[in-house]
């Protein structure tokens, strides 16, 4: 009867040439190292058998799916684990990265507030334009001087002239305590005026040049309810001023604004004879022997009309002229212009009474200087 079993094989002795004078009784280190190495395999094997991980190296729970409840398990000295690599150029968008949404982004220089919604980008304020300062100009008048009651009021901003006839006809006005009704009334500066029970008192002159913008009525109140130039001016001051001479709806350029009736009455009265000068573009090059017609003078339907001079803005463009007028006709310019077959397609006045649009942007306005109201109360214009 054989037996297998390990006790019945017979025992082999490896021995070396030596006949064991060099044996060592200690085990050997090849055969140490291998069997360290086996107990690690198996070590390992059984871990994993029991706690199963996911590709990225994070531990699964029994019967949950992959990607649910995953949590991480700190990496084994020597693993490497896979990162996503950091975008340098996107990061500033709130983009998620290894370094959390607060990123930082060289292109922008900034970072996100992603994280924070309630904090807000500062924004370096912008400054405020300073509103012009109101001239006060010097007014040399004689306070004992007579002025007629209609003109009083209307200095005072109160109404027109015409208008105050009507309310002084009517009672309301009272100087000293008395009603006067009797027009061409004088009054002296020292009077007391009192308008429905109201005192008046002669406002400040304000003088104000606009550079008109196409498409407003020149007139203080238009009874069609188009744009004024009024409305262009409403900040200048708390005055009531209106508007020197007027200008079509269509026509732009130098236009001044004032409360100053006898300054606008000496502007706008034909035997001053005020300088215009305008800039005419028609819709084709006009004749040299219409400029010299102009020059010599044409019969409209009102008399006679002649400008002072006229030329060509350019030797390029013949449909561009500038002419120099002083009549206060009204549409004077394009009456000219129309009766000789020509259609007048822009207009602008770039000199009225010695004053320009220069530096005054289109639809903008300024006060005018010490200087240039002096200029305009002598007379020393062309």
């Amino acid at each position: 009867m054989t037996i297998n079993n390990e006790e019945s094989q017979p025992k082999q002795n490896f021995r070396s040439k030596g006949d064991g004078k060099h044996v060592s009784f200690n085990k050997s280190y090849t055969n140490d190292k291998n069997m360290q190495s086996e107990n690690r395999d198996a070590n390992e094997t059984e871990r994993n058998s029991r706690q199963p991980y996911n590709e990225s190296g994070q531990k699964m729970e029994e019967g949950a799916p992959s990607g649910e409840n995953v949590k991480k398990r700190r990496p084994r000295i020597g693993e490497r684990v896979a990162q996503p690599p950091y975008n340098r150029t996107n990061n500033g968008g709130g983009q998620q990265t290894q370094y959390g949404e607060r990123g930082y982004s060289r292109t922008n220089a900034s970072f996100n507030n992603s994280a924070n919604p309630n904090q807000r980008k500062f924004i370096k304020p912008k400054k405020k334009k300073k509103p012009f300062k109101q001239i006060k100009y010097k007014e040399n008048v004689d306070p004992n001087a007579p002025i007629r009651l209609n003109k009083y009021l209307a200095n005072a901003g109160v109404c027109s002239r015409r208008e105050a006839d009507e309310f002084i006809q009517a009672g309301v006005v009272k100087v000293n305590g008395q009603v006067i009704t009797e027009l061409g009334t004088k009054i002296t500066r020292a009077d007391e005026v009192t308008f429905h029970d109201q005192p008046v008192k002669l406002e400040s002159k304000v003088y104000v040049l606009l550079n008109k913008p196409k498409g407003f009525v020149t007139t203080t109140d238009d009874p069609e309810n188009r744009k004024t130039v009024m409305e262009l001016v409403k900040s200048a001051c708390s005055e009531r001023i209106y508007p020197v001479g007027r200008l079509d709806r269509s026509t732009t350029g130098v236009l001044l604004l004032t409360n100053d009736g006898d300054l606008a009455s000496k502007l706008t009265h034909p035997k001053y004879e005020k300088r215009k000068i305008y800039q005419v573009w028609l819709d084709k090059p006009v004749a040299a022997e219409h400029m010299q017609m102009i020059a010599d003078g044409i019969e409209l339907e009102d008399g006679e009309i002649h400008a002072d001079a006229i030329s060509y803005v350019s030797e390029e463009d013949l449909s561009q002229v500038g002419i120099e007028i002083h009549s206060g006709k009204n549409r004077v310019v394009r009456r000219i212009f129309e009766k000789l077959g020509y259609k007048v397609l822009k207009l602008d006045r770039v000199y009225f009474a010695g004053l320009t649009k220069k530096n005054l942007p289109r639809g903008k306005w300024r006060y005018l200087s010490e200087q240039e109201v002096n200029m305009l109360r002598m007379g020393n214009f062309d």
